[in-house]
């Protein structure tokens, strides 16, 4: 059980501190330089960056975590009342909900109206607007959801 914690509770620490961090950076100043250009540079950055992000490795990283947080969330469940299942159970509902599912519900769909913008276009101009403050706070949401998890995971190592 306790091998089993440790993998588990290192894994997540890891994926979970990677898409935290990717999250912290767009929180702390690529969204503000974003906003600071003009509305169809902005757009076209963001519509480019929301591509491009969609590789193996930062896919691997971002969905393998969330397998490894289901792990978690599993594990927590069935090994309840043992030293560390509270922690590795919350790490790994903290990334699932607030990481994961926060990108699924709140962040992917906004992207994906934004992908079907014209940039250059009145509409998208209007939207660009909306989007940046929507898209932020959500994004603040799963960051500090990925952090958690990552602080509970860590945690849990030392349980």
């Amino acid at each position: 059980m306790l091998a089993m914690l440790m993998i588990l509770a290192f894994l997540l620490c890891l994926g979970a501190g990677i898409v935290g961090g990717v999250f912290f950076a767009f929180s702390t100043f690529v969204m503000q330089a974003l906003a600071q250009l003009p509305a169809s540079q902005g757009i076209a950055a963001m519509q480019r960056i929301n591509l491009v992000v969609l590789n193996p490795l930062f896919l691997g990283t971002f969905m393998g975590s969330a397998g490894v947080a289901a792990l978690c969330v599993l594990f927590g469940l069935w090994h309840w009342g043992e030293a560390g299942a509270v922690l590795i159970l919350a790490a790994g509902a903290s990334y699932l909900l607030g990481c994961f599912g926060v990108t699924v519900a709140c962040n992917v769909p906004r992207n994906e109206r934004l992908a079907r913008l014209d940039g250059e276009s009145a509409e998208a101009a209007a939207y660009w607007s909306l989007y940046l403050r929507e898209w932020q706070r959500w994004n603040h949401v799963r960051t500090i959801a990925a952090l958690l998890a990552a602080a509970a995971a860590a945690l849990a190592l030392a349980a």
